[in-house]
């Protein structure tokens, strides 16, 4: 089963970045290409022919919604940090498990009425999200869903991104495993 061969990936990394916090790496599904192309072939079907654009959010989305868009010869946009895009942004602050952050999107990035399939590779609390959801909506375009690898059980994320189907391929608990 995919979720499982990806749960068995992944590595947890105790007090980074911060103490405290629990970080899941996910370089082995990347350095796995059979188990990587499942992963991408599986949200590929779950969103087929419902998206227009896929929306990557920086920096380690940036792999998956590179492979999802090629997949599916779908336009790529990048949400970035701030400071890394040039010209006119959209911005959006979210909160993180520890601290505050900000996504941007250039402001001609989407077009109105694209529909944009948002893609992180982990889901923890929806912030990321739901401020990438947000530059969607300002930018005029709407989110067709969201898609990830993996989600973290248990930190309300079901609650923030309440309303967007939401596809993740292998939920763990929020603390160990």
């Amino acid at each position: 089963m995919l979720a499982d061969r990806i749960a068995a990936s992944l590595v947890s990394i105790p007090d980074f970045p911060t103490p405290g916090v629990l970080f899941r790496d996910l370089a082995g599904i990347y350095a796995d290409p059979e188990l990587f192309d499942a992963a991408v072939t599986e949200l590929s079907r779950r969103f087929a022919e419902r998206f227009d654009a896929v929306l990557a959010i920086e920096a380690r989305g940036f792999v998956l919604g590179a492979a999802l868009a090629r997949q599916t010869a779908r336009p790529l946009i990048l949400a970035r940090k701030p400071g890394r895009l040039p010209g006119e942004v959209l911005e959006e602050s979210y909160s993180l498990e520890y601290g505050i952050n900000t996504l941007q999107i250039g402001r001609q990035a989407v077009f109105p009425g694209t529909r944009v399939l948002i893609v992180d590779d982990l889901l923890a609390t929806g912030g990321t999200f739901a401020a990438a959801a947000r530059l969607v909506t300002a930018a005029g375009g709407t989110v067709a869903g969201m898609a990830t690898l993996v989600s973290l059980a248990g930190l309300g994320a079901d609650r923030t991104l309440a309303g967007h189907e939401v596809a993740s391929l292998c939920g763990v608990p929020a603390a160990g495993f």
